[in-house]
C-alpha cells in the first residue's frame, strides 16, 4: 500500500544550517499495516510523514501508494489517497462550524459541489452511529460549534473525518502528543478500533515509547534520517522498552537521548 524506496531530503543545503534529515530511506507497508515510528528529536521521524504527504517534495527516490508513483505530486493532489491527524487538535476541524457540518464536509471531500441542501436525515443519523463509537457523547451535539469542544473531543472529531472516506493510507503525526494522559489513552484507543474495523494502513509516528509498542503490529525506529529497528509479528507482541532501547543501543552504539521518550 505504501512504498517508499531510497528516499534523501536536506534542508538548506549548501549553506551553515545544512541538515540531512532523511538519507536513503526504504520502507515498504501491507495493505492494513499498523507501523508505528519512534526516534528522537531529529531523526527524521516527521520529515518521513511529511514526505509521504507531499508536503515537502523528496530530493530523490520514489514514493508510491496503492501502486500509483506520487513522488512529484504537491501536497493537495496526494490528498485524495490520504487521511490524516496533526499532532495540535485545532488543525483539522472548522471551529465556527458544528460537529455535523464537519463531517459533511469530510463526506464530500474529493466530491464536486453542487447546489443541494446541505445534510440530509440519512446522513445526519449516519453520523449520530458513527460519533457514538468515540463515546464523549458527541451524537447528542451534532449542532454544536467544534470550537466548543475540548482539544480531545476534537482530535476524537478529527480522527473521524480523516478516516471517514476510508483513505488508501492513514497518517498520524504525534496525534495525542498536545493531550492529557486520560484523553491520549481515549484517542489511541479508538484509533486502534477505527483502524483494524477498517482494515486501514497506518503510520504513526510518537514520542511515546509504550505507545510505539503497544500499538500497531509493526515498529520502525528512525536515526540521523536512516531506518535503524524495524520489529515486527512475535517479536513486537513481546517487546519491552527496556528490550527497545536495549536493541537500539545495540543498532546505533549510543543510548538513547529523548527525555520526552524516555519521561513517557
Amino acid at each position: 500500500m505504501l512504498e517508499v524506496k531510497n528516499i534523501y531530503k536536506t534542508f538548506n543545503p549548501g549553506t551553515i544550517n545544512e541538515k540531512v534529515a532523511l538519507n536513503g530511506v526504504s520502507l515498504t507497508l501491507e495493505d492494513g499495516d499498523f507501523v508505528t515510528v519512534i526516534g528522537g528529536n531529529g531523526a527524521g521521524k516527521s520529515t518521513l510523514l511529511n514526505a509521504v504527504a507531499g508536503t515537502w517534495l523528496v530530493d530523490e527516490g520514489q514514493i508510491l501508494i496503492d501502486g500509483i508513483d506520487v513522488t512529484r505530486l504537491p501536497e493537495h493532489k496526494r490528498a485524495i489517497y490520504l487521511g490524516r491527524v496533526f499532532q495540535d487538535p485545532m488543525s483539522g476541524t472548522a471551529a465556527t462550524m458544528g460537529i455535523e457540518e464537519n463531517l459533511a464536509l469530510a463526506k464530500r471531500r474529493g466530491q464536486k459541489r453542487l447546489l443541494r441542501s446541505g445534510i440530509t436525515k440519512a446522513e445526519r443519523e449516519e453520523y449520530v452511529e458513527l460519533l457514538k463509537i468515540l463515546d464523549l457523547g458527541l451524537e447528542n451535539r451534532l449542532t454544536s460549534k467544534v470550537g466548543l469542544l475540548s482539544g480531545g473531543q476534537r482530535q476524537a472529531l478529527t480522527l473521524l473525518m480523516a478516516t471517514l472516506k476510508k483513505p488508501k493510507l492513514l497518517l498520524l503525526d504525534e496525534h495525542t502528543a498536545a493531550l492529557d494522559p486520560k484523553t491520549a489513552a481515549k484517542v489511541l484507543e479508538t484509533t486502534d478500533t477505527i483502524v483494524n474495523r477498517d482494515h486501514l494502513t497506518t503510520l504513526m509516528i510518537t514520542h511515546n515509547m509504550k505507545d510505539a509498542i503497544a500499538h500497531g503490529n509493526r515498529l520502525i525506529m528512525l536515526m540521523d534520517g536512516h531506518i535503524i529497528l524495524d520489529i515486527r509479528g512475535e517479536e513486537k507482541k513481546h517487546l519491552t522498552v527496556r528490550d527497545l532501547l536495549d536493541q537500539f543501543e545495540k543498532a546505533s552504539g549510543e543510548q538513547f537521548a529523548s527525555d520526552s521518550a524516555l519521561l513517557n
